[in-house]
Formats: structure tokens, sequence, C-alpha cells
């Protein structure tokens, strides 16, 4: 599979870069390989790849800048590219937010490329596949298996005509599946994803699906209200990165945000318990994400809750500037939005079984989905559970139920929380803790299994 090395890398920017005349440029190469299998009714269903090189130019003339994109690489059509941008850019209105391009910078070293992952094809990914539809419990059970593998391989580059340079390589592999029984009454899921293919058990996944659906048969109702909720790792996941536009600084400062208050900003204040930390670093072992951002910027270790403090905002390059701080990088997004540096939550020492155990009467949430933002200045969002929820009465699983639909913010939840169970890896690049919340809202039932 192609994927640029770093000297590759340097050479296709600096062949671009030599048929500017704008007064800034930034060239960006995406070079990567995909792959993917899909199984579903108990079989494999499809299978694809895709290979591609693509680069960016982005020109600026005077206040002006526009940018165009190619994945053909000859000398032609890669000045072909260069003189549309350069065009673009002197027919785009002016911008007043306007950052000059970056000169040198220093980025860390971040080993996220790993061969067996970059060298999952077909066949092995097949040979997965197949090791879930063969459970035992699947098989005994005449359960109906369906799933997605996916493996990425790819390296980005960002070059300016200032001198700037940054490489980065990386992998990652992801694997979920469903199980649903004959009756379609019941439903199991279960996901993993990891740099690394060989960290991720196709097996065990296809087991912990299996005994979900077979657990979740016949579902039964009762009254919707608030409940003490245990939530899995991928549940957690579900809801935690949208506070993400929150962490944004200028709409914060602007009194567009969650963290906004009459005056200024909730910075320095109490703003989740006090069991709470999170940050974003892509040197992370568990993370290793890109370490810099499409600007070229180096991206640093960032906590934005600490002790359930409110500790740092996301910072673009124009804002940092007008405000005398340093940015953070990304879009401005904060995490699992803007910042591409990753997310993790740090967390306790209790598996979801034990957080159960400790649970008098609750619900086991799995996972969420179909979520929509009812109102983005308390981060509140409604959605549904799915693929197995069940009772929870005196420490115990008693029962499956029909799914809820629920109204609730993380922001919200990250104050109401009972106790922290262990932080899981469930992606690439995001690192979040089981949890046990107070005062989950279900609002009505839903039929959907």
């Amino acid at each position: 599979m192609a994927i640029l090395t770093r000297d590759e890398a340097r050479a296709l920017t600096q062949r671009v870069l030599g048929f500017t005349t704008a007064e800034q440029t930034r060239v960006t190469v995406g070079s990567g390989w995909s792959g993917n299998t899909r199984f579903a009714a108990s079989e494999i269903t499809t299978a694809g790849g895709v290979t591609d090189t693509d680069i960016t130019i982005t020109s600026t003339i005077g206040r002006r800048r526009a940018s165009a994109s190619t994945n053909v690489l000859d000398d032609a059509s890669l000045k072909r590219a260069v003189e549309l941008s350069e065009r673009l850019a002197r027919l785009a209105p002016e911008d007043p937010e306007i950052m000059p391009e970056l000169e040198p910078q220093q980025h860390a070293t971040v080993d996220a490329f790993v061969e067996r992952t970059a060298d999952l094809g077909p066949e092995a990914r097949v040979l997965a596949a197949q090791r879930v539809i063969d459970g035992e419990q699947a098989r005994a059970n005449r359960l109906s298996i369906s799933g997605f593998i996916e493996a990425n391989a790819g390296a980005s580059a960002v070059a300016t005509n200032k001198g700037l340079f940054a490489y980065h390589a990386s992998t990652d592999a992801s694997m979920s599946t469903t199980a649903r029984t004959p009756d379609g009454t019941g439903s199991g899921y279960a996901v993993a994803g990891s740099r690394d293919w060989g960290e991720i058990d196709a097996g065990a996944l296809g087991t912990r699906a299996a005994t979900k659906a077979l657990a979740s048969r016949n579902p039964q109702a009762i009254e919707p209200g608030m409940y003490t909720v245990v939530l899995e790792p991928q549940a957690v996941s579900d809801v935690l990165p949208l506070l993400s536009g929150s962490f944004n600084a200028r709409s914060t400062d602007e009194g567009r945000s969650a963290f906004s208050k009459s005056g200024g900003t909730k910075l320095g204040e109490k703003i989740a318990d006090e069991r709470v930390t999170i940050y974003s670093d892509p040197a992370d072992p568990q993370l290793l994400m890109r370490p810099f951002d499409n600007d070229g910027l180096p991206l640093r270790r960032v906590t934005w809750i600490e002790n359930g403090v409110l500790r740092n905002l996301s910072y673009t390059r124009f804002w940092a500037d007008k405000k005398g701080v340093q940015p953070t990088g990304g879009g401005g997004g904060g995490f699992g939005g803007g910042l591409p540096g990753g997310l993790k939550m740090v967390g306790g020492t209790k598996t979801v079984d034990e957080l159960v155990a400790g649970t008098q009467r609750g619900i086991l949430v799995t996972r969420f989905w179909y979520i929509r933002f009812l109102d983005q200045r308390t981060v509140m969002v409604t959605g549904l559970t799915r693929d197995g929820t069940f009772l929870i009465e005196n420490g115990k699983i008693t029962r499956p139920l029909k799914n809820f639909r629920w109204n609730e913010s993380p922001l919200f939840m990250l104050n109401k929380i009972d106790e922290l169970g262990r932080a899981e890896r469930v992606e690439a690049g995001r690192v979040v803790p089981s949890l046990r919340v107070r005062d989950w809202n279900f609002t009505s039932l839903s039929d959907a299994v």
C-alpha cells in the first residue's frame, strides 16, 4: 500500500511549493490506505479498500486566502492546482481574522504506526468476522450476526513556504458486532478499537454481543422517570464528546457556551464532580494522536477539567492572539471536536460488573444512539438506548428492559456521578470509564430493539 515516507512527503511538498507565486502557501498532504469488511445475517457481505494521496494547496495573497485540492501528482496537475488556488485567493473576500502561515516548529515524535494493522488485508478481516459468526453461542442459538471491520494506515504532512514541515504516520483499527435473536426481541452489541489490530479480540467481542442478545430477549416495560444508571464505556463515549463546543474559547468569551457566565467565563470554577479529570495529549500511550494540527501548530497536553475544575478552553491561533494566550491548536472545538489531541477521562478501578453489584436499583445501558441536540447552551441532548438495556435490583441484573428515550446533558452527567469505573479505550484516540450516574432522565419508552 502506498503510504508516503517522511522523505517522500517532504519531496512532494517541496515540488508543490516550487510552483507557487503567492506571498504565503501551505501544502497539506494526506496519504493512506483504508480496508473494510462488512458482515450481516451471519454472512460476509462486502469488502473494500481505498488507497489515495491527496494534496491541498492553501494560498494567501494579502488578506485573501483560498484552497484547491488534487490527487493527481504529476507536475502539470500539481501546477494547475496551485494556479487554481492562487486564482481563487485573488477573488476571495478579505479575511479580517487571517493568521500568517507558520515558520518551522518543534513537533513531538509520536509512534502510532503498527505494521500488523497496516497489513490487515481482506483474508485476515474475513477470519476475524468468521470467528464472530461461528461463535459457540451464535451457532447454538441461531443468532443473526452483523458487524463492520475497518483498518486504516496513513501519513499526513504540512509544509509552508516559510520553512515549516511536519509529518506523522499512524494506523487504527476497529471492529463492531451486533447479535440478534431469531425472534427479533433480543439484541447485543460490542465494539473495540486500537492503533494495534492485535489488541482486538474478535472472539471476545462476539461472545459479549451474543451474551447480551440472549439476555435481552423479551424485554419488559417499566415506567420512564429518573433512574440511577450504570453506563458502559461505549455509552459514556457516545455522549461525552458532545461537550466539545462548550470548550471553544471564543464562543465562551462571547457568551454562547455552557461555560459562559455574566461578565466572563467559568475558568477556574468547579463545573463537575471532583473526581472528573479530562485531558487531551497526543503523546499519551493510550491515545497516540497526530502531534500537530492542520496549520502545522504543535499540539501539547491540555487538561480541560481537573478534579472537577474547568482549567482550559480551546483557542484558535486568531483568538489566542487576540486574548494574549497560547493557542491550543485544532479548530478550537475542544476535545472530540476541533482539537486532534485525543480524549482521555481518568477512571477508577471497578469493572462494570462491580458497578452493577453496588447498585441497589437502576438500569444498565450498553450504548446510546440517534442523539440530537435540544439546547446548545446547556448541552442538553436527546437519544435512545440500544442493544442491551437491563434492570438492576439489589446488585444483580434481573430482567431486560424495553428501550428508552432520554433527555440529558453530558455536563449534568459529570455532576451526578455516583462512582467511576475503570477507564477503557473504546476507539483509537478515546479512553473513557464506565460510570454510575444518579437521576438519569428517561422520558418515554421505545419499541426499537
